[in-house]
């Protein structure tokens, strides 16, 4: 799916509709063309501070944000460059902690179009590029970058000598551009290992495991995994971590979700087990409080949208769009519902995998709404609608978010406020924010 964005900044816009006229308009991979521009733009990837890389098929965005967060906890700077945006394209550029401002972004995009326009870069590695030139031009003590799509070809794979590398969990996804199986994806990821450089990895099956030690060793990189280097573990509501430097414990991280725990100890090893950056364990135990990630298990504040449902009706919102994210989200729901009716609002790309998501949710989900996804290719909501009755749920089909929300107020038990998820795209959930009056800060 190619990425695509609007400003109301009309010199931003100007320049994001370059680039779409500039770039293929679909998914690329490869080092060739952001090696180039890169290169014409006096190779700012060589110039970072020490770079904290993030690959993953899913948590690599929460793992990013933890790891902010403890760095700022710290008295630090971090510059970050994260995918996808969700109401706003300057989103993806974190400067020393403040999103980049229109000003600066409309004469950064110009400076990286107007030296490529005959390579005809994709969107995401112009945008790359721009981060990194931008990164160049302020001060930071680190800089976190999120991986685009698998790792091995993509363009911030470009940075030469990271402080770290980590990988968060691992699932099935983007599989025409990855493989279709878990191993061949995992040694995807994994290509984002450098010489010397340790990477840093979750517990994964076997098979996954040896993949990437394999394709670390190839590349000259030490494996840091879970149950080996490092250990963590939620206990009595609490973030248990050890390693070979010592233990302590944090809470519970304010992120919904015992996945999260996870990530956060993820970006512990990884801050633990580098010598770029000196980050004591109060700006760790710090972290799991001030860490914030925008359409992961959000919790929705007032606005317009809650505005239909009945009154105590909690409404959340997550972008999680393939199996092992219908995994780890059912599973919180089920222990978050305390036998009050759940319901789905749905809407999906048309190259995900509906029943991959939605058999986790079967006994759980009451009624499922489907609805398009906007700007994008989807699954037609009539399809998704008929897949309801194959997990016991109940399908019908809106014309969009405020439409199906309306729905369920007008159905919905005003003595018995239930539970309801917008569900299925990170492309959704943006447009969800923007309508809520949410943008993420």
């Amino acid at each position: 799916m190619p990425d695509s964005a609007r400003s109301s900044d009309p010199a931003v816009q100007r320049q994001l509709d370059r680039l779409t006229m500039l770039s293929p308009g679909r998914d690329v991979l490869g080092l060739e063309r952001i090696s180039e521009l890169l290169a014409r733009l006096g190779n700012p990837q060589e110039k970072l501070p020490p770079v904290f890389h993030v690959a993953g098929t899913n948590g690599k965005g929460s793992t990013c944000a933890f790891l902010r967060a403890a760095i700022e906890a710290a008295g630090m700077r971090a510059h970050v460059y994260s995918s996808p945006h969700l109401v706003r394209f300057n989103e993806r550029i974190r400067i020393a902690g403040k999103l980049i401002e229109d000003a600066e972004l409309a004469p950064l995009l110009a400076e990286v179009l107007d030296c490529s326009e005959d390579i005809h870069p994709s969107f995401f590695e112009a945008t790359t590029a721009a981060a990194f030139l931008a990164f160049t031009r302020h001060e930071a003590e680190a800089c976190i970058i999120e991986v685009g799509l698998g790792g091995r070809l993509d363009a911030t794979n470009i940075i030469p000598a990271p402080a770290i590398c980590g990988i968060a969990q691992l699932g099935i996804d983007h599989q025409a551009f990855l493989g279709e199986t878990e191993v061949e994806i995992a040694g995807e990821k994994a290509g984002i290992a450098k010489r010397f450089v340790p990477l840093v990895t979750m517990k994964y099956a076997p098979a996954l495991t040896r993949r990437i030690a394999d394709v670390a060793a190839a590349a000259g990189a030490p494996v840091l995994a879970k149950g080996t280097t490092w250990e963590a573990t939620l206990y009595n509501n609490r973030l248990h971590y050890r390693d070979d430097k010592g233990k302590f414990d944090a809470p519970r991280p304010r992120l919904a979700g015992d996945h999260q725990v996870m990530n956060a100890a993820l970006a512990f090893a990884m801050l633990r087990h580098q010598n770029a950056v000196a980050i004591p364990e109060t700006a760790l135990k710090a972290a799991t409080g001030w860490a914030q990630w925008p359409a992961r298990l959000q919790h929705l504040e007032e606005g317009p949208l809650t505005a239909d449902l009945p009154e105590g009706t909690e409404l959340w919102l997550d972008g999680g769009h393939n199996p092992a994210a219908g995994e780890m989200i059912a599973a919180w729901f089920r222990g978050h519902l305390d036998g009050r009716q759940f319901h789905l609002v749905l809407g999906m790309l048309d190259n995900k995998d509906p029943m991959g998501l939605l058999a986790h949710f079967a006994g759980l989900a009451t009624s499922i709404h489907a609805v398009p996804v906007p700007d994008h290719g989807h699954h037609a909501p009539d399809a998704l609608a008929a897949m309801a009755d194959r997990i016991g749920a109940r399908g019908s089909v809106a014309a969009d978010v405020a439409s199906a929300l309306a729905m369920l107020g007008r159905t919905l038990d005003p003595g018995k406020p239930g539970v309801v998820l917008i569900l299925g795209s990170l492309y959704l959930a943006g447009e969800v924010l923007r309508l809520n009056d949410q943008p993420p800060e």
